[in-house]
């Protein structure tokens, strides 16, 4: 094998550590490529990545795992949670294939994460540095709150229902908002949902702080629980309330209570399909580095499946039904707006290789703006949201079904669809939303980010690539 590599000016086909790549299947016999990587460029690196990915999951969907295990080895040896963007998310996403593979031995899981501790106070922290260091959740409420601020004018009793209170710093910046208001501020009530006490007492310090240096009439109440198990009765709405519902990337994780009804609704030939349509895309770019790859397409290193482009019908989204309850408890209520941020990425399919290729798609592109956006003196903080956020998420993605397979994130139009089926009607974003959000990103200093607008709806984008959406609704008879 070693003399397929020949020397300069051989116009042999297999003369480039990338073509042997390209046409190197992985199964056993054929060999190691480990003599060609430190051959292989960046932007090769980057491509043979992409394609050893694949070709994994590929195996690992179809129970292969022998091949599957020579995958993750020849990954092993690209891979690096240090090294460059591509190299860094191949690393988690061999990860999350190996975790999926040994579930399938629940003993030796269960072993081997028998010590492991999950902190709290980790999660908190890097959902912390995920809002400091990238402009998504800082737009996010932005527009939420000049959304708020628009539906309320006038309005001398505002109730604000937070489906996740763990950032203070979003109605800090609403307080000093309302408080400027030229008929003197609203009596405002925060209702904050979070699974853990401690950090709904330090939302209401944090607030009840502020609005007393602001002089506005102010009630933190805190509900301690889980959104699945969140009982609406404890929200308290009071008459003569203007009520708002906020929710930033937390109504996904509902539609895992629905994955059995979801799985037995799925058509049975997509997975066929889907590999199909793999073989097809690496066909395409077997003769094209990552560069220009990333040249032609900067973000979409890999088309999405068919099905997850397909038109949505009201029928796709009727196995949902404890999302639909959830939807229509909220709408009895009658919100006069509700803002909901989601991430803008199908991550929800029913089949391993929709699912990887959706979030190779959305992780390189959230991995790429990360090292663009954080200076070195923060790569340690980088590192920590790439592998306690983007990482784990990642791994619930790929290795988890069922109800532990929280992240479900869908697009826009899935959300249109299913709150417009849910009574709600669309409240446009208004000029002013889209403005202060571009301030915000040019007092930043953040470049490479654009907001555009979508029916009515804003989309947060990294390049030309969307990865989160906001959208605003009302109460309709």
């Amino acid at each position: 094998m070693a003399g397929m590599v020949q020397e300069e000016g051989s116009s042999s086909v297999t003369s480039s550590p990338l073509q042997f790549f390209s046409w190197m299947s992985l199964s056993p016999g054929l060999g190691s490529p480990y003599p060609w990587h430190r051959e292989l460029k960046s932007e090769e690196r980057g491509l043979c990545l992409i394609q050893l990915l694949v070709a994994c999951a590929n195996h690992v969907a179809a129970g292969s795992i022998e091949n599957a295990n020579i995958g993750l080895e020849h990954i092993s040896h690209l891979a690096s949670p240090d090294g460059d963007t591509m190299q860094r998310i191949a690393a988690y996403f061999t990860e999350a294939l190996a975790d999926r593979m040994l579930k399938g031995w629940p003993g030796l899981h269960k072993a081997l994460n028998s010590t492991k501790i999950s902190s709290v106070t980790e999660e908190i922290l890097v959902q912390k540095l995920f809002f400091e260091l990238c402009p998504f959740l800082k737009l996010a409420y932005v527009i939420t709150n000049q959304a708020i601020v628009e539906a309320m004018e006038g309005e001398k009793m505002i109730h604000i229902i937070d489906l996740n209170s763990s950032e203070p710093a979003q109605w800090i910046n609403l307080l000093q908002t309302l408080s400027a208001r030229p008929e003197g501020p609203p009596h405002l009530r925060i209702t904050g949902i979070h699974e853990q006490r401690e950090v709904l007492e330090q939302m209401a310090l944090r607030l009840t702080d502020e609005a007393e240096k602001l002089d506005i009439p102010f009630q933190f109440n805190p509900i301690v629980s889980k959104l699945e198990n969140l009982d609406l009765e404890r929200l308290r709405v009071k008459t003569g309330e203007a009520l708002a519902v906020n929710s930033v990337l937390q109504l996904h994780t509902l539609l895992a209570s629905d994955d059995e009804m979801l799985r037995k609704n799925s058509p049975s030939g997509s997975k066929a399909q889907n590999s199909n349509h793999l073989q097809r895309v690496l066909q395409m770019n077997n003769h094209r580095t990552l560069g220009e790859w990333l040249e032609r397409d900067p973000v979409h290193v890999l088309s999405p499946s068919p099905e997850s482009t397909s038109t949505i019908s009201p029928l796709s989204l009727s196995a949902s039904p404890k999302m639909g309850s959830f939807l229509n408890a909220l709408w009895s209520l009658s919100p006069k707006l509700m803002v909901v941020t989601e991430q803008e990425s199908n991550h929800n399919g029913p089949t391993l290789m929709e699912r990887v290729i959706e979030a190779l798609n959305f992780y390189a592109a959230m991995f790429d703006c990360l090292e663009s956006t954080v200076l070195s003196r923060a790569l340690i903080d980088r590192q920590k949201v790439e592998k306690m956020l983007f990482g784990e998420e990642i791994k619930n993605i790929i290795a988890c079904e069922g109800i532990e397979r929280k992240e479900r994130h869908e697009k826009l139009e899935k959300w249109i669809l299913r709150l417009e089926l849910a009574g709600f009607g669309r409240v446009p974003l208004s000029y002013n939303g889209m403005l202060q959000a571009t301030r915000l990103l040019q007092s930043y200093g953040y470049d490479g980010y654009k907001i555009k607008e979508e029916n009515g709806c804003l989309v947060i984008c990294w390049q030309e690539r969307p990865l989160f959406s906001v959208s605003a609704w009302r109460f309709r008879r």
